[in-house]
C-alpha cells in the first residue's frame, strides 16, 4: 500500500506493478534552473550574499537558501549544493536565472568567483524514493546529480543532468502542488521582493540563519527573530478554483495575499494571531490545511 499525493490530502491506494513503474518515471520539472558558482572565493562569496549558513554546509550536502534585498525581502529561493570548497550549485526556483546572475555579478568585485547559468542542463523529477541521495546528502552518477526532495506527503527524487526527460504536464503540476503542500513557496515573479523569510515561514525549511555573519537583509531578519515581531506567516489553503498569486484572502479578522498556487493548492501569507479562520478567495470559501513536514534540509 502506498500514499499518492493529491492537492490537499494523502490518498492511500493499492498500486499495481504498472502504476508503480509509472510513478518512478522521470518527467521534466519546470521552473528550476541550475547556476554554477565556482572559484577560489565561491564559498566566501555565497556566505556573504545568501541568507543561510553556507560555511556550515558539508561537502556533498545541500540546503534551502535565498537572496534578499537590503530590506530583507526575498529576491529568489533556491537549493544550494556544495560540491567542494570551490564549486557550488544553485537550483533557482522560478527566477529569471540570467537576470539573477547578472544582478549577483554586481557584487563580485575582486572576488575570485564566476557565475554561469546552466539553462541547457535538464532538470527532471520522479515520485519515487531516491536511489542513493538521502535527506540533505545528494548523490552523483556520472554527470547527473540526484537530490532527495521527499517529504511526508510523497517520496520524490530530483535529477540534474543525466539526459532529458519527457514532458508530463499532469505530473509536473502535481510536483509543484506537492512543493506548496510542504511549505515551499514557488514564487511567481510578481511575488519577488515582497516578503520576508519569516512571512514565508522559511524557518520550517531551515532556509535562513540568524546566527551567521552579515548578509543583505540580515539586520531585518535578525531583528524580527529576536524581538518576536513576525505577525504574519505562511498558510496552506485548498481552493474551490485555481487561485492567482497576489489575490486577496479575506478573513474574519483581517486579510492576506496568495503568494503561490497550483491547481487547488495555494499558499498565502496571513496573520498568525488569531489563527486564520473562514478564509475566502473572492466569493468562494477556502479550506485551511496543515502544512506537511519532511522537506526541511
Amino acid at each position: 500500500m502506498a500514499g499518492v499525493f493529491t492537492p490537499g490530502i494523502l490518498v492511500p491506494t493499492f498500486m499495481s506493478d504498472k502504476s508503480a513503474e509509472a510513478s518512478s518515471t522521470f518527467f521534466a520539472v519546470s521552473g528550476v534552473c541550475p547556476l554554477a558558482v565556482e572559484g577560489r572565493d565561491a564559498r566566501q562569496f555565497a556566505q556573504a550574499q545568501f541568507m543561510n549558513d553556507v560555511d556550515a554546509l558539508a561537502t556533498g550536502h545541500w540546503q534551502w537558501n535565498g537572496w534578499l534585498t537590503p530590506k530583507g525581502r526575498v529576491i529568489a529561493l533556491f537549493a544550494l549544493l556544495r560540491l567542494d570548497d570551490e564549486r557550488l550549485r544553485l537550483l533557482l526556483l522560478d527566477a529569471d536565472a540570467e537576470a539573477f546572475a547578472a544582478r549577483l555579478r554586481g557584487f563580485v568585485f575582486r572576488s575570485k568567483v564566476t557565475l554561469a547559468v546552466q539553462q541547457a542542463l535538464p532538470v527532471s523529477g520522479a515520485f519515487a524514493a531516491p536511489a542513493d541521495a538521502n535527506g540533505s546528502r545528494f548523490a552523483t552518477d556520472g554527470d547527473a546529480i540526484e537530490l532527495d526532495w521527499s517529504g511526508d506527503g510523497a517520496p520524490r527524487r530530483l535529477r540534474i543532468g543525466g539526459g532529458a526527460a519527457g514532458t508530463d504536464a499532469t505530473q509536473a503540476a502535481r510536483w509543484r502542488a506537492c512543493d506548496l503542500a510542504h511549505g515551499l513557496p514557488r514564487l511567481d515573479p510578481s511575488q519577488a521582493e515582497l516578503w520576508t523569510p519569516q512571512q514565508l515561514s522559511l524557518e520550517r525549511l531551515r532556509a535562513y540563519s540568524v546566527k551567521k555573519g552579515c548578509y543583505p537583509g540580515q539586520e531585518i531578519v535578525a531583528r524580527t527573530h529576536f524581538l518576536g515581531q513576525a505577525k504574519r506567516g505562511l498558510a496552506r489553503l485548498s481552493t474551490a478554483q485555481p487561485a492567482v498569486p497576489g489575490a486577496e484572502v479575506v478573513l474574519e479578522t483581517g486579510s492576506g495575499r496568495v503568494v503561490a498556487a497550483e491547481g487547488a493548492e495555494a499558499l498565502a501569507v496571513l496573520p498568525l494571531d488569531p489563527p486564520p479562520a473562514l478564509p475566502r478567495l473572492g466569493d468562494a470559501p477556502a479550506q485551511p490545511l496543515p502544512l506537511l513536514d519532511g522537506l526541511a534540509r
